[in-house]
């Protein structure tokens, strides 16, 4: 029996932070007065996001975000770098969720309205929780799910699927694949930190969100390992190839479209 020692929720989620800078989740804001305080105030949340992605800093909220990705990657696919915008926005939601699970023992409140997404900054940086209230019922698989799921990936995915025709199959893909990130990344914290106990916490938690039905067919998994059964893209991005965990063992030569499923 593994016995985990769960603390309430801090107002700065201290917590999260020595588990790096993609699982941390900034809430504290700057001082009234702060120049700082009324840029936060500006950034679109991601319900608004999703619902609608227009914003009146960024213009589009969706767009700016995939352009400043195809921008980095030097790719004039847009369907490309939505894809991997997508897969590092859930990679960053999975990370903050699992991390606070783990860590905590629960999650706090994650409501799309409560988040702000600032697309033009990277990791810890990019996200804003206005006000951290725990949510009841701990940090169950279902919990879990409720939160990240159903709350973020499956709103996320419909506006990319409908402004950049990014498959579905592709979509669930890439939030298998960034759940199973997560779970590495904690599993390497916690063999580093001599953390047995989060370890196991983060191998049941996982195991029993891969059995949840929007994730379960996204790829097959062997301990920490994942193998996914689509392709983020990657491999069309200039010097680019295949992912470590992707369907493809080299780069396909096929269809532009052959791997968006």
């Amino acid at each position: 029996m593994v016995l985990l020692l769960f603390v309430d929720l801090d107002p700065d989620l201290a917590a999260l932070r020595p588990l790096g800078g993609f699982f941390v989740l900034r809430t504290v804001r700057p001082a009234a007065g702060d120049p700082g305080a009324a840029l936060i105030d500006e950034l679109p949340t991601l319900a608004k996001t999703y619902k609608n992605p227009r914003s009146d800093v960024y213009r589009d909220v969706l767009t700016f975000r995939v352009e400043a990705v195809a921008k980095g990657l030097r790719t004039s696919e847009l369907r490309v770098a939505a894809s991997i915008a997508h897969q590092a926005l859930a990679a960053r939601l999975w990370s903050v969720a699992l991390g606070c699970a783990v860590r905590y023992g629960g999650l706090p409140d994650l409501d799309p309205r409560l988040l702000r997404w600032d697309t033009g900054a990277g990791a810890p940086d990019d996200l804003w929780l206005t006000e951290v209230r725990p949510l009841p019922g701990g940090a169950d698989p279902a919990t879990l799910a409720e939160a990240v799921v159903h709350g973020h990936l499956e709103p996320l995915g419909e506006a990319v699927r409908a402004r950049y025709g990014v498959a579905t199959g592709l979509l669930r893909g890439n939030a298998g694949s960034a759940l199973a990130g997560a779970a590495r990344e904690l599993g390497r914290w916690a063999r580093a930190n001599n953390r047995t106990d989060v370890a196991a916490r983060t191998r049941a938690l996982t195991g029993a969100l891969f059995a949840h039905p929007w994730l379960s067919a996204t790829g097959t998994r062997t301990g920490p390992a994942f193998r996914r059964r689509s392709c983020c893209l990657y491999y069309r991005v200039p010097g680019g190839g295949v992912c470590g965990d992707c369907c493809f063992t080299q780069p396909p030569r096929s269809s532009p479209r052959a791997a968006s499923g």
